[in-house]
């Protein structure tokens, strides 16, 4: 195992080029996952059949239901591509990821375009603020190359009280509210700086692929909850 590490070359290890070449690599599949994602997207808001499934969803207990398949697919996405170096199998997972994350925005954008009343033009500023920010938290560590691994377990606490929340929120029918969404704003900036920090210090040069979804995921879980703070004030 060590052998192979040191064959694919630890990020932290190689030279500027090597790295700069690295970070394109990441970032351009980002960016290549943010427009299957719109593709996807706009696919699925064609069909009236999808469309109503996926509002009948947000009922109680059937919007659990879809988090837990929703957060199965993302499980199992990451350790496909984390434990496979088959370029294939990593991008079968990350369009797997693109696919399920497009399926489980169609009630809030649906409900953004067509129930409020800026509709398209709120989509886009979300958007902006979202790039803004992600570009903003990805330069932090870039530039400085900080390790932010630290982050790690409180990351993990504040999604854990974050389920308990939304599970205790479905259940018992009250509504999170708008510091929610704030609070879990903060948690997926965290988010970008924790993998951003693993793609300077921890990845090896071969693993762009992992990268860029575990980016791409911090992403859309921030677009998400800034989307969610722009409907709060329509």
């Amino acid at each position: 195992m060590e052998n192979q590490v040191q064959d694919q070359h630890l990020l932290a290890q190689v030279s500027d080029i090597d790295r700069v070449a690295f970070y394109k690599k990441t970032y351009a599949h980002v960016a290549g996952g943010v427009l299957v994602f719109i593709l996807f997207e706009y696919i699925l808001l064609q069909s009236e059949t999808i469309v109503e499934f996926m509002l009948s969803m947000l009922d109680g207990y059937k919007w659990l239901i879809m988090l837990g398949g929703f957060m199965f697919i993302t499980n199992y996405a990451e350790r496909m591509t984390m434990k496979t170096t088959d370029k294939n199998t990593q991008y079968l997972a990350f369009a797997l990821y693109i696919l399920a994350e497009a399926f489980i925005f169609v009630p809030l954008i649906y409900i953004a375009m067509f129930y409020m009343d800026s509709g398209t033009e709120m989509l886009n500023q979300a958007a902006i603020v979202t790039l803004g920010l992600f570009t903003g938290l990805s330069a932090v560590v870039l530039v400085t190359k900080k390790d932010f691994s630290f982050i790690k377990t409180g990351l993990t606490i504040g999604f854990f009280i974050a389920i308990g929340l939304i599970l205790a929120g479905t259940l018992f029918g009250f509504t999170l509210g708008l510091w929610f969404s704030v609070a879990m704003c903060l948690l997926a900036g965290g988010s970008i700086l924790y993998q951003t920090s693993n793609m300077v210090n921890k990845y090896t040069t071969d693993d762009y692929i992992p990268a860029a979804l575990g980016l791409f995921a911090s992403l859309m879980l921030l677009f998400w909850y800034v989307l969610s703070i722009f409907m709060s004030r329509d």
